[in-house]
């Protein structure tokens, strides 16, 4: 019972510093941006009214939405938008037309979550540093120079892993929650008035008697949600009764503390309005509030960071990305990775929208369009799998997602007012990473279909070559395949220049699932073709790490002896040749003929031995 207790403190306390990094960091830029702007002037009701659209915000979205509905749609124990796309695609399996419109909305959705791994690391950073100014006008020059300097630091060291810093995210953000809830319970003790914002009536006064006003507002007060899809993508790292503990236990109420405190001290003295969040502050904790201020929000971003490395692996084990290199970055714990490609790619867009924005205020046009696009599919998406996976009423199905989407579209279409100010950024980021995974996922559609025509049948080859067989050698052949069934173009050339068959030899198709996990015991489907042949299937989910001889390692009991120091591995070096005519724009056609040179080789991603591997080349017209 005490080592259950232990490990549910343990999986809390790393929930508050992974899961609500982002959403905890909102403090320092969300209640700011509101009246920064000049549209909402600063009265009485005003800041009740959008302290409560606040407050009502946080609980509908994140404690209704996200912790009561969608947080159920868990794709066997996993959360996130690729886990919530591939049950969507599971459960309308029946209905072509309504899979292909949720495909393309979730592979935009991805996208869009990419772009977010841009904006994310950089508005948190900028604001932090943007304390300084509070300390003295003097350090403004300064603030975007050190902000690089933090981020660079931050996107190097994501090689040497999270292992060894991850311990400390819990509790730094643990004091980070607990120091802006108290310094904001100081500021409601001096104007306790503030508290009647916790009345839903004033954000619904504030709504009907500003109604232009408030529309605009929504996309500023939006920024308080930022970071709440975490809680539905870490729940397969975490678990649900661990981010659910952390959130009603202390996440919520410190931030609900915070955002109360700032309108107090607004209240008291509009000229705060600036920078409520260090303004708030007494001289002596200004300093140390910046650093612990630094410290959550680069804590926000390697939650971030780490997160979009996942999301990367299961998007290309989905067939949406091309392979690219993965390190592992532990003995321990397979979850942590490193994909040098994918930090580089966000390096450079966290650096160009830093210099190219130079303040938070300007960020924050860009940052909510993104996610609340993200929002309005999650729950589109939902909606498919509460209907058709899980069989509920059309009326409950519609009732349950229908209130949550007219309030998300809502706050993105107030965000959409953001457009021409910044809010084209990550659109363009998102729109360009969906036209290179809907252009891989079409290429491999392609290039599939091609093999396949061209294919021999794999049984009816192997009888023919064994009316007069060629010479047999010792060791073990694996050939890799795409398709069950067909002669991989690898068997084809050794037989045409080598003239000869090993004395075992296995056919290998690597299959991948819309399901997270698939375990040891359905890894490998295994028929024997006779005269020592076998064909084999390979099967994972999109979260396991393939491992191609370790999963073959299986087949030794089942009839096959295989030893991996007589063991070849032969793979097609596909070159892929754009053609006119049929298939894709010649445009994608060259693009996607591009991605597929430049993807990484598939004995690395099997995880093949170096010195066992023969590649033979063929070229294949699309």
């Amino acid at each position: 019972m005490s080592a259950s207790k232990s490990s549910l403190t343990a999986l809390t306390l790393g929930a508050i510093g992974v899961v609500y990094g982002d959403i905890g960091t909102s403090v320092l830029y969300a209640f700011k941006e509101v009246f920064i702007s000049g549209h909402v002037p600063i009265t009485h009701d005003n800041v009740l009214g959008v302290l409560s659209l606040f407050i009502w915000a946080l609980t509908v979205i994140v404690s209704v939405k996200y912790v009561g509905l969608i947080m159920r749609a868990d794709n066997h124990g996993e959360g996130g938008l690729m886990a919530l796309l591939a049950l969507a695609s599971l459960s309308t399996k029946s209905r072509p037309k309504v899979r292909g419109f949720l495909m393309v909305l979730g592979v935009f959705g991805v996208a869009l979550f990419f772009g977010d791994g841009v904006i994310t690391p950089a508005i948190s950073v900028l604001s932090a540093v943007e304390g300084l100014e509070a300390i003295t006008p003097n350090a403004k020059p300064y603030v975007v120079p050190i902000s690089l300097g933090v981020l660079v630091g931050l996107f190097l060291v994501q090689r040497r892993g999270t292992g060894d810093i991850g311990r400390f995210f819990g509790p730094v953000t643990v004091v980070w929650f607990l120091a802006i809830g108290v310094f904001g319970a100081v500021q409601i003790a001096q104007t306790p008035s503030v508290l009647m914002a916790i009345s839903p009536l004033y954000a619904i006064r504030f709504s009907v008697e500003h109604y232009a006003l408030a529309f605009i507002t929504l996309g500023a007060v939006f920024l308080c949600l930022t970071g709440a899809e975490a809680l539905y993508a870490d729940m397969g790292h975490f678990g649900k009764t661990p981010i659910r503990i952390a959130w009603f236990g202390l996440v919520m109420p410190s931030l609900i503390l915070n955002y109360l405190g700032q309108g107090a001290l607004v209240l008291g003295d509009p000229q705060a309005a600036s920078n409520p969040f260090f303004n708030m502050m007494p001289d002596w904790a200004l300093i140390p509030m910046v650093g612990l201020a630094t410290a959550a929000t680069v804590i926000a971003s390697q939650a971030l960071i780490t997160g979009a490395f996942s999301a990367t692996k299961q998007t290309i084990q989905l067939g949406f990305l091309p392979r690219l290199t993965i390190l592992h970055t532990s003995i321990k714990d397979t979850g942590q990775i490193y994909i040098p490609a994918v930090n580089w790619a966000l390096l450079a867009g966290v650096i160009a929208a830093v210099v190219f924005f130079g303040s938070s205020t300007a960020l924050a046009a860009a940052y909510g369009i993104s996610v609340s696009m993200v929002m309005v599919i999650t729950t589109v998406m939902t909606f498919f799998v509460i209907r058709y996976g899980w069989g509920y009423p059309l009326p409950l199905c519609i009732a349950a997602t229908g209130v949550f989407f007219v309030i998300d579209a809502a706050f993105f279409a107030s965000n959409s007012l953001k457009i021409a100010q910044g809010g084209w950024f990550p659109l363009a980021m998102a729109a360009g990473l969906y036209v290179v995974m809907s252009t891989w996922k079409d290429g491999r559609r392609l290039m599939n279909s091609k093999l396949r025509s061209d294919a021999l049948d794999l049984p009816s080859f192997l009888e023919a070559v064994f009316v007069s067989p060629p010479v047999r050698v010792d060791g073990t052949a694996v050939f890799l395949t795409a398709e069950v069934g067909t002669v991989p173009n690898a068997l084809l050339h050794n037989l045409k220049h080598n003239k000869v068959l090993h004395s075992s030899n296995l056919f290998v198709t690597v299959k991948n699932h819309e399901v997270p996990w698939i375990g040891l015991d359905k890894r490998v489907q295994m028929d024997s073709l006779g005269h020592d042949c076998w064909q084999v299937v390979v099967h994972y989910g999109f979260k396991n790490d393939p491992d191609l001889p370790k999963a073959l390692a299986q087949i030794k009991s089942r009839g096959c002896d295989m030893n991996a120091m007589t063991t070849s591995y032969f793979l097609s070096r596909d070159t892929v040749v754009p053609t006119l005519g049929e298939g894709m724009a010649p445009w994608r056609e060259k693009l996607f003929a591009q991605m597929h040179h430049n993807a990484s080789a598939a004995a690395d991603f099997l995880n093949l031995p170096n010195n066992s591997v023969v590649e033979l080349g063929s070229k294949i017209e699309i």
